[in-house]
């Protein structure tokens, strides 16, 4: 697939693998948008790269996602590439009290499944438009096999992996758009911090990986470690959720 100058959104685009894949994608001659909650933050980030815009958007917000459509419309006129980025996440064990492990389920299916579903079909007609469309939805190592830790986040992405398979059969028969999944590990970044991060790879690596994948036209992306994970869990997957959890 080509990605060269072509208009690219990112959500979570201001710090970690958000803002890696920003630099990446802009330096390749892309006109880069990148969203997020701080506008402290996204203008920071964008100061530090070249023909990046940053949009302030809650996409947990309705009423916002339909301004930033309407944005995006307005001032660029085209959508090419959608990568919905954003997460939530909350550490903690089943077993532990006290947790309302529900109430936290919900925000993380909030952010994590129900605002990708939203955002994807608010851009689905600016995205048709394009001759080669794209639609990146970041997933991870734990869509395949939960983490103890992560029990609710790891839930979140293992519906948002089926939905991603969903869209990509889906507007293949229909469409010109293509659905990757970007399925990293554990990754070194502020986001990761309450789960031991800084024992994960460089953002830098989930970037790159995507824009082979890209290059490639490899459709599920398996950073790291979730290659070996994954071929484990096919052979045995009681083995795989004993060697991602090993120590926990």
């Amino acid at each position: 697939m080509n990605i060269v100058n072509k208009t690219v959104l990112i959500t979570g685009g201001g710090s970690g693998i958000g803002f890696e894949i920003a630099k990446l994608l802009s330096q390749k001659g892309n006109k880069v948008i990148i969203t997020g909650r701080s506008e402290e933050r996204l203008q920071k980030a964008a100061a530090k790269l070249h023909n990046v815009v940053a949009i302030a958007t809650d996409i947990n917000s309705p009423d916002a996602v339909n301004n930033l459509v309407t944005r995006v419309n307005n001032e660029f006129g085209s959508l090419d590439i959608l990568i919905n980025n954003a997460g939530q996440a909350y550490y903690f064990k089943l077993d532990d009290s006290n947790i309302n492990a529900a109430e936290k389920a919900a925000h993380e299916m909030q952010t994590n499944y129900i605002s990708v579903i939203n955002l994807t079909e608010k851009f689905l007609p600016l995205l048709k438009v394009s001759k080669e469309g794209a639609i990146v939805n970041v997933t991870s190592i734990v869509a395949f096999v939960p983490g103890i830790n992560i029990p609710t986040y790891a839930a979140s992405k293992a519906a948002l992996h089926s939905y991603s398979q969903a869209l990509r059969y889906t507007l293949a028969k229909s469409t010109n758009i293509k659905v990757f999944e970007l399925m990293p590990p554990l990754v070194n970044t502020e986001f990761s911090a309450g789960i031991g991060g800084e024992n994960g790879i460089p953002p830098q690596e989930v970037a790159d990986d995507l824009i082979k994948g890209f290059e490639k036209g490899e459709y599920e992306i398996h950073v790291g470690n979730t290659a070996n994970i994954y071929k484990l869990f096919l052979s045995s997957p009681q083995e795989a959720l004993n060697a991602l959890n090993q120590g926990r």
